[in-house]
């Protein structure tokens, strides 16, 4: 079993940034894509990023396309998300996940295997 916890979330105001992190504990593994997700209220959850194992194939939601990066640390066992530039609209449940299936860089939620239990990031205008 993998445990994934999400941290950094907060209170920002339009323009500004903050800085998710993921840390995974338990039965780690380091084959697979970590991914971040976002809900609002009333609203399905939906995809942000995701980076594969190795870092190399990263994937972002054309909204958040240059205003947030994901990387990850494997020896730390953690993924990062910096959130630039926020908007209003960005306001959100932050959700962490892994997949344990190696070579994929899924973006549907039933992609991946286990899940954070989501940090809260509101964006004020």
């Amino acid at each position: 079993q993998v445990q994934l916890v999400e941290s950094g979330g907060g209170l920002v105001q339009a323009g500004g940034s903050l800085r998710l992190s993921c840390a995974a504990s338990g039965r780690t593994f380091s084959s697979g894509a970590m991914g971040w997700f976002r809900q609002a209220p009333g609203k399905e959850r939906e995809f942000v990023a995701a980076i594969s194992w190795s870092g190399t194939i990263i994937n972002y939601a054309n909204s958040v396309k240059d205003r947030f990066t994901i990387s990850r640390d494997n020896a730390k066992n953690t993924v990062y998300l910096q959130m630039d530039s926020l908007k209003p609209e960005d306001t959100a449940v932050y959700y962490c996940a892994a997949d344990k299936t190696p070579s994929r860089l899924g973006i549907r939620p039933y992609q991946y295997d286990y899940w954070g239990q989501g940090t809260q990031v509101t964006v004020s205008s």
